[in-house]
């Protein structure tokens, strides 16, 4: 079959209605992972979606158990058709957020698909059902276009725990590992840089939260009485704070920086204009680290936030002192960051600057990670994208976000490609979350066709990374 003709035959497949239908029904299981009493709607998903999507193809189904949180278990699918075949590894997550049903506006429903204005709204039509399905949903028509065979070997891995940061994933893949040796990771999930531009990425920033607290004394003392004669916590906190990162916004403390984007880098981002679309916020272009543009800012560089801060009572303000204050700070970073000596480099940094008083607690993170951009894996991806879409695809060295793709791309030792089938105004993890009808059915366009040229020439294409790899193809 010509390829054109395949992708055609999927169009017209989903403009049948077929796969609104199909995500309807998996939108309909409220699979919100974050509530302890939907358990049984996190296992309906694996039964009444995932595994018939699977078994539809010929692969093994095998539910596996969670080392860390046993009420979210993994999935594992597995298809071979030759181990002389390259093998891709895929993944989904099945779970959402909190539905948060009484927000959502009128006549909509986190758990009914709703078609308006050219948009799908329900809970997780773009986080991550509707992205995973258009995914199944190509490999399904590669599948039954080559009467029953792929042109590859896949294993995919579905959980049921990201909107509660993955717990387990780590071992899992540890574990299986041997079962999950693959070539190449292909896999959806994030926004697009923009809802007319399709998008390649090759990993994510990192992510480290940390509570900074000062705890003066016990009680609170009347600032009549005891002002000018004891320290304020409040005050000395966002001193503290403004310490590591100045009112504009840049970051003060060298060890928290990465290394100078490199030319590769910023040729890469020169082609990258975010946040233009029409229901994105104004962005201050002073604000971040100077010199620097808003790509360069967002996709190779690091972010400093104050997520939250506390002194006092902020609902009752009193006329006292109060004796502690606590914040909680968030570091977004790129590959090459010192990240996991951040909590040494926070207390050097606060000690010389005259805050001995500021614990650093409750350190926890995840790596960033980014695949070679130079790659022929990237440069076959982005070709195979152009095909499809009449907009030139975007290539981003890294989410600006965070996603579990250390565990792909660090414990599985993978080339990571993500293909987003959303765009950043979807309300993801809000009400009224959405996906546009028209990048669901481009993003069955782009799949397929990956899908399908992976089986063409997939051999050909692993070859010459390797080659890349060990030096041998510039």
């Amino acid at each position: 079959m010509a390829t054109q003709q395949l992708i055609a035959q999927a169009l017209a497949w989903f403009d049948s209605g077929h796969f609104k239908n199909m995500l309807a029904s998996r939108v309909a299981i409220a699979s919100e992972s974050q509530r302890s009493d939907r358990d049984d709607q996190l296992l309906r998903y694996y039964h009444e979606a995932f595994i018939p999507a699977f078994r539809e193809m010929g692969f093994r189904t095998e539910i596996i158990a969670n080392p860390v949180n046993a009420a979210r278990p993994f999935l594992l699918a597995s298809y071979e058709e030759d181990p002389a075949l390259p093998t891709v590894m895929c993944y989904g997550h099945g779970d959402v957020v909190f539905g948060d049903d009484a927000r959502w506006g009128e006549g909509l429903s986190p758990w009914t698909l709703v078609e308006r204005d050219g948009n799908w709204y329900g809970r997780g039509t773009a986080d991550n059902k509707g992205q995973h399905s258009v995914n199944l949903a190509a490999l399904a028509q590669v599948y039954h276009a080559r009467n029953g065979r792929l042109g590859f070997n896949c294993v995919w891995l579905c959980e049921m725990g990201e909107e509660m940061s993955s717990p387990g994933l780590a071992e899992v893949c540890q574990q299986l590992k041997p079962r999950l040796k693959a070539d190449l990771f292909i896999a959806s999930d994030g926004p697009r840089l923009s809802a007319d531009r399709p998008t390649l990425f090759l990993g994510s920033r990192g992510c480290v939260n940390f509570r900074l607290t000062i705890h003066a004394r016990d009680k609170d003392y009347h600032s009549g009485n005891w002002g000018g004669l004891l320290s304020n916590p409040g005050t000395q906190l966002a001193n503290a704070i403004a310490s590591l990162v100045d009112g504009k916004g840049e970051i003060r403390i060298p060890a928290l920086k990465p290394p100078a984007l490199t030319p590769a880098l910023k040729t890469i981002l020169a082609d990258i204009t975010p946040a233009r679309g029409q229901h994105d916020p104004a962005t201050d272009p002073q604000w971040g680290e100077p010199g620097l543009s808003a790509a360069e800012k967002l996709f190779g560089w690091n972010t400093l936030e104050v997520l939250s801060f506390l002194t006092g009572n902020p609902a009752q303000p009193m006329n006292a002192i109060p004796g502690q204050a606590t914040a909680v700070c968030q570091l977004r970073f790129v590959v090459g960051t010192e990240w996991s000596q951040l909590q040494q480099a926070l207390r050097a940094h606060l000690d010389a600057h005259g805050f001995p008083m500021v614990t650093v607690s409750e350190v926890r993170g995840t790596p960033a990670t980014r695949f070679d951009p130079t790659d022929p894996l990237v440069h076959w991806a982005l070709d195979v994208m152009a095909q499809s879409s009449e907009n030139k695809p975007a290539l981003l060295p890294n989410l600006g976000g965070s996603l579990p793709n250390d565990v792909f791309a660090g414990i599985l030792g993978l080339p990571t490609l993500w293909v987003p089938h959303s765009y950043p105004a979807c309300g993801q993890h809000a009400p009224d979350e959405h996906l546009p009808v028209a990048i669901a059915r481009e993003g069955l366009a782009i799949m397929t066709r990956l899908f399908w040229d992976l089986g063409e020439q997939g051999q050909d294409l692993l070859v010459r990374h390797h080659q890349h790899q060990s030096g041998g193809e510039q």
